[in-house]
Formats: C-alpha cells, structure tokens, sequence
C-alpha cells in the first residue's frame, strides 16, 4: 500500500512540475530594409503572419522590426524567410530579385535615388 501512495505522490509531483512549463516568449529585433509607410505595413503582415509572432512593428527611420515571439513555434531565421518573401531584404536573407521587382516603386529601398527622396520627407 505504502509504495501505491508513493508511486501517486512522484506522480503528482511530475505532472505539477509539467503543469509549470510555460511557453518562452521573447524580444528579439532583425535589421529589414524599407523606406516607407506601405513597406511598414507589408513588413509587419509578413511577421505577424509567421507562426509564433505575438507582436510585430518596424521603425521607418531605424529599419527595427520589434518582435515578441514565442520560441517553441518560430524563430527569427523563420520570420526573416517570411519578411524577404513580400520583398524586403533582411541582414540574413536578401529577397528575390523578381519580388523585390514587384513591389510598389515608392518601396525600391534598393535603390538610392528613392531612399534620399524618402529622406526629405
């Protein structure tokens, strides 16, 4: 009887202590390249739509996109591979050229002739 209660007691203890495991969410920011509102707008979309993203917003003057995620369902190699699929290069991973191609003349950050315009604004 005594190694019936004992067996229930590790038991518990095990499944209490399985019970605790909380999910890691964390910041994190990558360097994404874009000079305007509408890349803003399609490089949060892109982070937001990986799995895992709690938060996305990136900074037109900085180029930070601020992330929180959850760890055990994406990672930032993930999420970069997300953000260079609707055109934006990242510092990991440059975007295809016919995608960047097909993105809205305003957003060609590849070009300098466009970034110093979006400098004088």
């Amino acid at each position: 009887m005594k190694k019936i209660i004992l067996m229930f007691c590790l038991l518990l203890v095990g499944l209490s202590a399985e019970a605790q495991k909380k999910k890691k969410n964390f910041k994190v920011a990558i360097e994404v390249d874009g000079v305007c509102m509408m890349c803003k707008k399609r490089i949060e979309k892109a982070a937001l739509n990986s799995k895992g993203v709690k938060f996305a917003t990136w900074d037109v003057k900085t180029h930070l996109l601020s992330l929180i995620i959850d760890e055990n369902k994406t990672d930032t190699k993930t999420i970069q591979k997300n953000v260079a699929a609707v055109g934006h290069d990242t510092k990991g991973i440059k975007a295809k050229d016919h995608v960047y191609n097909g993105i809205n003349p305003c957003c060609k950050y590849r070009d300098k002739k466009v970034v110093d315009a979006h400098d004088d604004l």
